[in-house]
């Protein structure tokens, strides 16, 4: 976000958290005064105790949006292909290897043998189908009425919608399966890779998806252990995990400590292990800690203001323009980011490919902003509610205050925002209903393909979904459908751009910045690698 004259002001009081929701639980007691406890000295063996923000939403990765939930089941369930370890590159999870049709509508997966779920059922072709079937039909038994935002914005929609992707599942041998297509998906296997497609033990989910949702069953490098609501969720070591060595730890606990700096006193004190959500002030003197060392999560996000613009005046395109036009960007980032972050000009950030770096952003300009006004019929400004995000994440920082701060710059050009907030599970699911007027929210890019940030959000098929704009654009629907089955990179770029364009000239949202988020652990610990996605499987982490 940008400058404020308010920045010196604020600096101090930012909390900067890369955590979305937490968990917390009972952990042994503290080290005492005087006394460092190291994880290996924790009962239980190799702990990990990752200090975080907030809870969970949910364990169903279909059913769950939130990064918080992700980082957990990420460790639980696995996905038929997955990422490198610190960029977006597809490589073999599951599936060992696939083949793809010339025409990029059949692709064919040759399955993992001798993988098992955690509950010892076997990991099979009949699995992977059952996985499928769930996901892209409503009618199927197990297919819950609420969730699966995912699928429809990744897969266009559910069996039998006009723009759905998946023409059908079949299993050709048991360690072999096919996916066939309506058409062709140029980022298929870039979304194949993310959280909400981690593949579920079918007997678990058949004993209650809000079963399942409360205890996930996967195949992954941990096991489901416990959830204590708002406080910790802890996850064992999977003696059986097919990567022979790994998890090198023996436990992982996920604790919930929502104030930033109560977080890092829990750091040097030795109650946790790694912490997000780093004050960016802190950085600094965690580097020069012998006992502590600094990561960098590299930048795939973007924080931004939204309109609902169905609602008046915000289905005005004036009055959108000239809000963007009243927002110091640059002096928010000094006042909140401290270095970490850069002014966004577009949602889509320019560390993925096809960032349409010709579009100069509005400046900020208070009298440009009052002339939009008053073209647009509002020359006293207007009343307006503004939700603000009740929980820190790496591109909105603390929602609260960044409002406070956007509130102050409306208040010049004659807008009385009202600032409104809830807990974050209320806050999700009305924004995605269309009940609130201008919101903050923000975007951290799951696969690295700008799909996942465009079509998401501007496709007015997602409306319900990620799309909570409420944009309904004909023409930038078909593109997004166009770009989606493009196999040509040049042709997708091209696309994308004017895509990007088309956004910025409507300012269909006001892009704010996109976030370098710090993060902080004790020296102790190793093989830790942070994604750019926002998550990562802690199957390679140690402690020394």
């Amino acid at each position: 976000m940008k400058k404020r004259k308010l920045a010196a002001a604020l600096c101090g009081i930012m909390a900067f958290s890369a955590a979305l929701t937490g968990c917390g639980g009972n952990v042994n007691e503290p080290a005492k005064q005087g006394e460092t406890k190291t994880a290996e000295t924790k009962k239980g063996g190799k702990t990990l105790i990752v200090g975080r923000g907030g809870d969970s939403v949910g364990l169903d990765p279909i059913t769950i949006t939130d990064g918080e939930s992700a980082r957990v089941t990420e460790n639980i369930m696995e996905t038929l292909v997955k990422y490198k370890k610190d960029n977006t590159e597809v490589i073999p999870g599951l599936a060992e290897k696939w083949d793809i049709t010339p025409d990029g509508k059949k692709y064919t997966f040759y399955l993992r043998k001798g993988v098992t779920f955690h509950d010892g059922t076997p990991f099979n072709a009949e699995a992977v189908k059952f996985n499928f079937e769930r996901w892209m039909d409503k009618s199927n038994p197990y297919h819950d009425k609420e969730g699966y935002e995912y699928y429809n914005d990744m897969f266009g929609g559910y069996k039998g919608d006009k723009d759905h992707v998946i023409a059908s599942v079949d299993v050709k041998d048991e360690y072999t399966i096919v996916l066939t297509l309506n058409r062709p998906l140029a980022p298929l296997m870039q979304n194949l890779g993310m959280f909400p497609f981690a593949i579920a033990s079918p007997d678990a989910v058949k004993k209650g998806t809000k079963e399942f949702n409360e205890k996930p069953v996967g195949t992954g490098p941990f096991k489901f252990e416990k959830w204590n609501r708002n406080d910790s969720i802890t996850i064992i070591k999977n003696p059986d995990y097919w990567q022979k060595g790994l998890p090198k730890l023996d436990k992982v606990i996920f604790k919930v400590i929502p104030d930033n700096s109560a977080r890092l006193t829990a750091l040097t004190s030795g109650e946790i292990d790694i912490m997000d959500g780093l004050n960016p002030d802190d950085a600094k003197p965690v580097k020069e800690n012998k006992d502590l060392q600094l990561f960098i999560r590299p930048s795939m996000n973007a924080g931004w203001l939204g309109f609902n613009i169905e609602k008046k005046p915000l289905d005005n395109v004036k009055v959108r323009q000239a809000m963007g036009h009243a927002i110091d960007k640059q002096g928010m980032i000094e006042a909140f980011y401290s270095g970490f972050a850069q002014p966004a000009t577009n949602p889509l950030p320019p560390s993925i490919w096809s960032h349409n770096d010709q579009i100069k952003d509005r400046d900020y300009n208070l009298e440009k902003a009052k002339q939009l006004l008053t073209e647009a019929g509002y020359p006293n400004g207007f009343k307006v509610k503004f939700w603000a995000m009740p929980v820190p994440r790496p591109y909105i920082i603390n929602g609260q205050k960044m409002a406070e701060a956007i509130q102050q710059d409306f208040k010049k050009i004659g807008i009385d925002a009202e600032i409104v907030s809830m807990d974050w599970a209320t806050y999700l699911d009305k924004t995605r209903k269309g009940e609130q007027e201008l919101y903050l929210l923000g975007w951290t890019g799951d696969n690295g393909d700008p799909d996942n940030f465009l079509n998401n959000h501007f496709n007015k098929n997602n409306i319900g979904g990620s799309n909570r704009s409420f944009y309904k654009d004909e023409k930038v629907t078909d593109l997004l459908v166009k770009a989606q089955s493009e196999v040509d990179v040049a042709k997708r770029a091209a696309i994308y751009n004017e895509i990007q364009q088309i956004i910025f000239d409507q300012a269909i949202l006001i892009p704010l910045v996109h976030s370098t988020p710090p993060i902080a652990a004790k020296a102790t610990v190793k093989g830790y690698v942070p994604h750019p996605k926002g998550s990562e499987s802690l199957e390679e982490v140690d402690i020394e």
